[in-house]
């Protein structure tokens, strides 16, 4: 047998092993968890909307002002996912796999196998409000936000999270969400902050870094995954291959973006480098007009920013 076959024949085998021993029976009875159909119409209903049919309601329409609600609707996902990170911390789930990072014991514990479901569940959930995040783009005419890695992100954390909750439970999970739901409270602390408007710009100084987190983020997914199949953890490799898969194709898609939008080095011009040279000539340089409204960009979640 080929090592190709071998390693699928382990998948196959390790999967219907899951199943069997990890997967919870209560999650079938669960909303949106009896069939794929739920979400998956959930999803199509978003994809249309976002690429074909909310653009062309908006073709004619005046961009929706929304200050209010971006606001309370980025407050209320910090706080979402400051307790989606404390769950596992508070029941001790974290200090438990870290004594035992190769021993598949967690999901053979009946308590830690309910929470392990519940908290996947609620993180399923909180994908599919983070579609949010697109329509209101789309409603703002801010269609140039809606790009490919912003709607492939959304769009495949959803249908993986409902995936793995549906079909591939285990421990690698809990660590892979725990790190998500970290890096999510501080990007919509973020745009909580941009959405209060150009006044409070000057607190955004540390807007690149958001990327270079998620970034970091996903190298310690990598790093994790990876340490699984090295050490051979006793843990559904299934499901390890799955994740692996996943981040490598993230970890690709955030680092180009981190390329095209922050390693751009300008190609210096007598206009824009005297100025800089000499500062008190600054004084009577007059900057262009979209230089100047460039100010204005804070005004509630305009960056052009891949929303983790």
């Amino acid at each position: 047998m080929s090592l190709e076959n071998k390693v699928l024949h382990s998948v196959i085998n390790n999967y219907e092993s899951v199943l069997h021993t990890t997967k919870d029976p209560q999650v079938d009875t669960w909303l949106f968890m009896s069939s794929p159909a739920p979400v998956l119409l959930i999803l199509t209903c978003y994809l249309y909307f976002v690429l074909k049919l909310g653009p062309r309601l908006m073709s004619n329409k005046k961009a929706i002002s929304m200050k209010k609600l971006l606001v309370a609707y980025n407050l209320y996902q910090v706080i979402f996912n400051i307790w989606l990170t404390s769950v596992p911390v508070r029941l001790g789930v974290m200090s438990y796999l870290v004594s035992s990072v190769c021993n598949r014991t967690l999901t053979n514990d009946a308590y830690y196998a309910n929470a392990l479901s519940t908290g996947a569940w609620w993180y399923f959930i909180s994908k599919v409000v983070d579609l949010l995040d697109t329509i209101f783009f789309v409603l703002r005419k801010k269609q140039d936000q809606v790009t490919f890695l912003h709607v492939y992100h959304h769009t495949t954390t959803c249908l993986f999270s409902w995936g793995y909750l549906k079909y591939l439970p285990g421990e690698q999970g809990i660590v892979i969400g725990f790190l998500n739901s970290a890096v999510h409270i501080l990007m919509y602390t973020y745009y909580m902050v941009a959405a209060l408007g150009p006044e409070y710009a000057k607190y955004l100084w540390w807007k690149k870094y958001l990327t270079w987190m998620q970034l970091v983020q996903f190298f310690l997914m990598l790093t994790y995954l990876l340490s699984l199949l090295v050490l051979n953890c006793q843990l559904p490799k299934a499901l390890t291959f799955f994740f692996t898969g996943n981040v490598v194709i993230f970890l690709y898609l955030f680092s180009r973006f981190y390329r095209k939008a922050y390693r751009k080095k300008k190609t210096p011009t007598l206009k824009n480098t005297i100025p800089r040279l000499f500062p008190f000539i600054g004084t009577f340089y007059k900057r262009p007009d979209k230089e100047k409204n460039n100010r204005f960009a804070f005004s509630g979640q305009e960056q052009n920013y891949p929303r983790d």
